[in-house]
This record gives C-alpha cells, sequence and structure tokens, in this order.
C-alpha cells in the first residue's frame, strides 16, 4: 500500500512552491472534489476522508510564517507534528532548524506525501501512521497543531491530548483561522497572517491563520480567597 500511495500522491499532484511560504515545495492538487473521488475509487472506500494531505491550509500556512520569523520556537528542538497532513508544518520545522521533527496522520495517503514533500525538500523526518490521540503524547520539546479544530469530534479528542502535553512540559503551538470549534478562550494569540490557502474548500481564498500557544491551567484559587 505504501508504495501505491506514493504513486497515487505523484499522480494526483503537481510539485510546487507554497503561497507565501516559497521557500518549502509541496505536493498540491488543484481542486479537492475531483482528487476526493479519485481516493474514493482508489480505495474502495465511499467514506473515503477529504484528501487534507493535498492542500496547504490557512492553519498551516500560519504556523509556517510563524516559525519562519520566529525560528527559536523549534531550533534544536525534538517537534511533533500532529495531523501532519501534507507535512508542511513538519517541513517548515525542518527550515527553522528543529533538531528531529515526527509527522503524524491516520491517512495512509498524508503518510506518502509527508515523505515525499520532506524529500523535495531535502528533509529527512520520522513518520507515524497511527491515530496518536489514543496514546499520551511522545517524548518531544514542541508540539504543532494546525488545523485540527474542523469538526466536532476530533476537537474534542485533539484538547485533552494537548493539555496532558502542556502538564509535561511540551510547548504547543495551534494554527488555525478561527473555525467554530478552536477553544479561544483556552489560548493565547501569538501573531496572525493574511495567507493564502489552496484549496476552494475554505469559504474564502485569502484567510487571517493565527498562531496560539495553549494556555497553563489556571491553578485552583486558595480556598477562602
Amino acid at each position: 500500500m505504501a508504495r501505491s500511495s506514493r504513486a497515487f500522491v505523484v499522480r494526483h499532484t503537481r510539485l510546487r512552491p507554497v503561497p507565501g511560504l516559497e521557500e518549502i515545495r509541496l505536493h498540491l492538487a488543484d481542486e479537492v472534489l475531483p482528487l476526493w473521488r479519485a481516493v474514493q475509487v482508489e480505495t474502495g472506500d465511499p467514506d473515503a476522508a477529504l484528501p487534507y494531505w493535498a492542500f496547504a491550509w490557512a492553519g498551516g500556512l500560519a504556523i509556517g510564517r510563524h516559525l519562519r520569523e520566529h525560528p527559536d520556537a523549534v531550533a534544536g528542538q525534538r517537534v511533533f507534528d500532529l495531523g501532519s497532513g501534507s507535512g508542511l508544518c513538519a517541513i517548515a520545522a525542518l527550515h527553522a532548524g528543529a533538531e528531529e521533527v515526527i509527522g503524524a496522520d491516520i491517512d495512509p495517503f498524508a503518510v506518502a506525501a509527508i515523505a515525499l514533500n520532506a524529500r523535495a525538500n531535502g528533509r529527512r523526518l520520522t513518520v507515524v501512521h497511527r491515530d496518536v490521540l489514543d496514546e499520551e503524547a511522545p517524548a518531544v520539546d514542541v508540539i504543532l497543531a494546525g488545523d485540527c479544530w474542523y469538526e466536532s469530534g476530533l476537537a474534542e479528542r485533539v484538547q485533552p491530548w494537548l493539555r496532558r502535553a502542556l502538564g509535561r512540559g511540551i510547548d504547543v503551538l495551534v494554527g488555525d483561522p478561527g473555525r467554530r470549534y478552536l477553544p479561544t478562550d483556552e489560548l493565547l494569540e501569538l501573531a496572525a497572517y493574511d495567507v493564502r490557502t489552496t484549496t476552494e474548500l475554505e469559504d474564502m481564498d485569502r484567510k487571517e491563520g493565527r498562531v496560539y500557544a495553549l494556555r497553563p491551567a489556571a491553578d485552583p484559587s486558595p480556598e477562602g480567597t
């Protein structure tokens, strides 16, 4: 499956610079619906996931811009890219000087795309193909979470997982354009960027992608105060 997944990604995408992050090149598609149909045919699954891996999404673009401007956030660090998709955030972390990067995704086509994109950028990273939200966060210094709040079920699993990671001393950077399920009251905004997404699934061509840090849990107030 790995070899056929790689061939599928190459066949249905074009390697091109990422808008606003032209130093990074990704295998990207032009239209999501024809590609989604091709995934359904390839897998024989009419309920196959959308090909998130073939597009540069607003949250990932914002994280990439932030790491380019603030490489100290990951330089020399071990980095984990949750729901890596195309591998955009993971590759941006490597460009910023991360010592080691792991990209994780449950979609076999995403796993293939991450590996292909890393190679296209002359970078090396580890790719994990499993649902890591059923586990504790790995032993890393920084977790990147771009575009993980587009549906309620995923958001309900991601947030407590990230909070547990923060409790273990892992820094968390979140990238998102303000989707419905983003828990903004638990986040501290670090930066905002005007980004140009590469998919018509977003409601506009240009969006404002924001980067956040996860707020530490508030200490309980002493009794009687």
